[in-house]
């Protein structure tokens, strides 16, 4: 699917403010990938459909998870959550992108999960680091993104984790395997 035939159906699904989030995803997407090795290709399709279900009602995610052998514990994790899995069947079904790679990153751009792909991780990233998100601690993951793609990720996620430590929410067992499997592989790097 081209580029622009891709945003065309992203942007019916979204707001004005969401698109402009998810054309700096991209733009982020295709330079960490180019940066990293990754196939450029696939993570421009996957950003711009990342936030495919960002919109759909509730009611209508909660439905597609237990319809669909999607993990039920999903549903007992806040339903931010929930767009990034229910997103990738929607994209496969409604789209007709079947390709497992653009799935999968699209499925954990949110929670991320052990042993992220290089593409599932640079959607991550570049979902975190887009030009135009403003938080406490994202310039310092900018920086690490410039040189080392695992320590960006663990920063991103170590962040995750604390805000929602902070706000005293639930942390999605995807995102604790995450960051585990970050800091192996970190640590592996750093023994080399």
């Amino acid at each position: 699917m081209e580029r622009e035939q891709a945003l065309l159906i992203v942007k019916q699904q979204l707001t004005e403010q969401r698109y402009e989030h998810t054309l700096g995803v991209v733009e982020t997407a295709v330079k960490l990938a180019n940066q990293y090795g990754a196939d450029a290709k696939k993570a421009e399709l996957a950003a711009i459909f990342h936030d495919y279900a960002k919109f759909r009602p509730v009611e209508e995610m909660k439905q597609i998870i237990l319809a669909h052998n999607m993990p039920n514990d999903l549903l007992a994790y806040n339903s931010e959550l929930w767009h990034a899995p229910v997103g990738a069947y929607l994209v496969q079904t409604e789209v007709g992108i079947d390709d497992p790679d653009v799935l999968d990153a699209i499925r954990y751009h949110t929670s991320g999960r052990a042993e992220m792909t290089l593409l599932e991780k640079i959607i991550y990233l570049a979902d975190y680091i887009e030009p135009g998100r403003k938080f406490p601690g994202v310039e310092e993951v900018r920086r690490l993104a410039e040189e080392d793609l695992d320590r960006a990720l663990l920063q991103a996620v170590k962040n995750t984790i604390a805000f929602l430590l902070e706000k005293r929410q639930l942390i999605y067992p995807d995102t604790i395997h995450a960051y585990n499997s970050l800091v192996r592989e970190v640590k592996g790097e750093e023994k080399q």
